[in-house]
């Protein structure tokens, strides 16, 4: 592919802007996001004695020890983890995402050995960091306008980077070290770039769901196109029977030996049901294998099955959404947590790579933006792709009218500074 010298200024002028924008906010969400990788090993020493028990004799039923639960928790228990070792508390969960409590009980004493939420542990901040630096809703947007600009990044990056007169090994797939320093961090950013290029496009694909902007308006798109959850996936819409002569709730512990008897994969979560018409949810979380993933509603009087979902009920928008935001995680085994770790530490070396050639090449007192010849004009491929770029990101769109309206000022400024010294 023969390179267009004026578009390659061009786009080189925009990657050099975006990435002057972009960089600190960069370095912050790589580094945060190694942390976060750890954030297991971080919680289990610190949250042992509180999961774990000493084995004393024969355990309280299920049922006695929700029954104390409600009684203990200042917030009343709507779910339950299903226990999967006899060394292992009973979690009892209240509330949702940031606002989720676990409570959890010895089984052998009934005694509370702890209760454990997200904002408890030292890895919430880093999240927080990570997803708003700390800065709440506004913080999220500003995240969310740099992970529009990552996008552009890469691609801008990626035409730069394609050698206009041949390819050669170094230099465009490994860094040239005997060529000088500014050099060498220039190769280093550009061929880092190039090789995690598509890891790092997977990796906002599996962000952007969590933004504020992009994430409603995905969500609106899952609503119209009827590509989320099914409907009955919530068991809104079902209830328990209504039959006068069945007065009792099945009990807990036989509630869970239905559920044992799904074999579900993975952690097993019992909802309770709310009211006399609520029912019994039964849902599994194995983020490793997606396809695994059900949800089964049952009949809080009579144990019987009502209806359930299956991974492949839900629509492909959700299912490629919850796909992406796994494997930024790295929740798909080992492979994708080192996979992750090592393209996080990669996004902050050619970071760092960028900064140092940059503060190398530029002039003192100056920006050093890359100069575009006048005569240079953007084509209709260009400008659709940029549109469409608004479109899908709007806070990318919004943020370049306001550095088009800069630039603009400033053309306006110097236009007249060259008219008074004429």
């Amino acid at each position: 592919m023969k390179k267009n010298e004026k578009l390659n200024k061009w786009l080189w002028k925009w990657h050099f802007i975006s990435g002057i924008i972009s960089l600190p906010f960069i370095l912050i969400l790589s580094i945060t996001g190694i942390i976060y990788l750890f954030k297991a090993d971080y919680d289990a020493p610190r949250q042992k004695h509180i999961k774990e028990v000493v084995v004393t004799g024969t355990p309280l039923t299920l049922q006695k020890q929700w029954e104390i639960v409600k009684k203990e928790a200042k917030k009343q228990p709507t779910a339950m983890i299903m226990p999967t070792a006899t060394n292992r508390a009973t979690e009892f969960v209240s509330g949702r995402f940031s606002h989720k409590k676990s409570t959890y009980i010895n089984p052998y004493t009934g005694t509370i050995s702890g209760t454990i939420s997200p904002k408890d542990s030292a890895m919430f901040t880093v999240r927080k960091l990570h997803g708003e630096l700390l800065m709440g809703t506004f913080g999220t947007k500003i995240i969310e306008a740099i992970a529009s600009w990552m996008v552009v990044l890469i691609l801008t990056g990626l035409y730069v980077w394609w050698p206009g007169k041949g390819w050669s090994i170094k230099g465009f797939f490994i860094p040239r070290i005997k060529n000088g320093k500014r050099t060498f961090y220039r190769d280093l950013h550009a061929i880092t770039g190039f090789w995690f290029s598509i890891l790092l496009l997977m990796i906002l694909a599996g962000g952007f769901p969590w933004t504020d902007v992009f994430g409603s308006n995905f969500k609106t798109l899952q609503k119209i196109t009827n590509t989320g959850f099914p409907s009955s996936w919530s068991g809104r819409q079902v209830n328990s029977t209504s039959d006068s002569n069945i007065k009792k709730t099945i009990t807990l512990d036989r509630m869970v030996t239905i559920a044992k008897e799904l074999n579900l994969p993975g952690e097993v979560t019992v909802q309770f049901p709310k009211g006399e018409k609520g029912i019994y949810s039964v849902s599994n979380s194995i983020p490793s294998n997606l396809n695994e993933q059900k949800k089964v509603h049952f009949d809080q009087y009579t144990g019987q099955k009502i209806l359930g979902n299956n991974w492949k009920d839900v629509g492909i928008l959700m299912r490629g959404r919850m796909w992406f935001m796994a494997f930024h995680q790295g929740e798909f085994g080992v492979w994708n947590w080192v996979l992750m770790l090592i393209t996080a530490t990669a996004l902050a070396i050619m970071s760092i790579a960028a900064i140092v050639s940059y503060n190398m090449r530029k002039k003192r007192r100056r920006w050093g933006v890359p100069k575009v010849p006048a005569s240079f004009k953007a084509g209709y491929g260009i400008i659709i792709l940029i549109i469409l770029l608004s479109i899908l990101f709007p806070l990318f769109g919004l943020s370049l009218l306001f550095i088009l309206g800069i630039e603009y000022y400033q053309k306006r400024i110097d236009r007249k500074n060259q008219l008074r010294n004429a």
